[in-house]
């Protein structure tokens, strides 16, 4: 009898053994999600952003539509995770927690991380970015403790090739980025007027770059206590055409608004951002021109592609811009390191609200 139950032991032991070499195998096929790239580095530390596009919708109504989202999110984790921050003038809101990854999970054992985390969101008229950030781990009931930046990056958790996730970490990586991605797809889900409507991500060439591509969110029917954005018929009314030369200087005042910068025509296809550093109307060579100036921090690769683009300026506190400025990209020097990059346009057609 006891040959039996040892026989069966083996057999059971060598069963498992085989379940989880075909787990492992069927993950390691799908490992080209999280290699090179997958766990983005900025100055050395591990911060995986977000970004989001929502097309009629202002800063403020961003802002609270996020707040919202972010203190019910980390409530529901049920400890000390909460909102630590909120600043409504620049739009940002900062939240930490700490919750469960589950590495694998059976009637016998239960493999399983803490994951300590900083949230920042920062919103802007019709976008918003979430950075995940802080990453910590504290792994058998905090016997063992890691830090993103020493256990998934690029350096540990792949091999030298960057072909292989690691074998002792690659557990640690993947689990991660899904988290991260998770994360990403609520917010998704709590900005859109319509959760059980899909959120796009913009196209992309490389299949590598699209888990980082911007998020668009379709246009907002209703949002949260405030007043829906007017349809496009309605907002055309609203707009006089003026010859480029004849824009008034003043009609831009950075310190009273936002000047957003939109590349592509598709809604569903486009890239925006803030000029954090400012802008202003002027004149180049005679023609009438935009300048736009995004921080150095800013990502730029979008506006170093686009031969076009429009500006446009959002007085503050509101969700329609004053000013609607379609361009022709001039060429502009490349800035020095740690300055402001700038952008020069030709204003080709101005609509200026009536």
């Amino acid at each position: 009898m006891r040959k039996l139950a040892q026989l069966l032991l083996v057999l059971f032991c060598l069963s498992l053994n085989g379940t989880v070499q075909a787990q492992e195998k069927k993950e390691e096929k799908n490992d080209s999600y999280y290699l090179a790239g997958a766990v983005p580095e900025v100055n050395g530390k591990v911060v995986f952003k977000k970004e989001f596009h929502v097309p009629g919708m202002s800063q403020n109504d961003l802002f609270n539509r996020i707040e919202t989202w972010m203190n019910n999110r980390l409530k529901n984790n049920q400890n000390n995770s909460r909102v630590v921050y909120t600043n409504k003038d620049n739009g940002q809101i900062v939240g930490i927690g700490q919750e469960w990854i589950v590495f694998r999970s059976s009637a016998l054992s239960l493999d399983r991380t803490e994951i300590s985390y900083q949230l920042t969101a920062s919103c802007y008229p019709e976008k918003c970015v979430l950075e995940i950030e802080k990453i910590r781990f504290e792994y058998r009931e905090g016997e063992e403790k890691y830090t993103a930046e020493e256990w998934i990056t690029d350096k540990y958790a792949l091999n030298k090739s960057k072909t292989k996730l690691v074998r002792g970490l690659a557990k640690w990586r993947r689990k991660t980025v899904d988290f991260a991605d998770k994360i990403g797809d609520e917010l998704a889900a709590a900005l859109r007027a319509n959760p059980s409507a899909p959120a796009m991500a913009a196209k992309q060439e490389d299949p590598q770059k699209q888990k980082n591509a911007p998020v668009v969110i379709a246009p907002q029917q209703s949002v949260i206590a405030v007043t829906p954005a007017a349809p496009a018929a309605q907002v055309s009314t609203e707009y006089a055409e003026v010859a480029p030369a004849e824009l008034s200087s003043s009609l831009i005042q950075m310190g009273a608004g936002k000047l957003v910068l939109v590349i592509g025509s598709d809604e569903f296809n486009m890239t925006m951002m803030t000029a954090n550093a400012g802008g202003s109307l002027g004149k180049m060579s005679g023609k009438p021109v935009v300048f736009s100036f995004l921080s150095p921090d800013q990502p730029h690769e979008a506006m170093d592609k686009a031969d076009t683009y429009t500006v446009r300026f959002y007085p503050a506190n509101q969700n329609q811009p004053s000013v609607i400025l379609e361009c022709k990209k001039l060429p502009s020097q490349t800035p020095m390191e740690g300055q402001p990059r700038m952008y020069v346009g030709e204003i080709t057609k101005a609509k200026v609200k009536k």
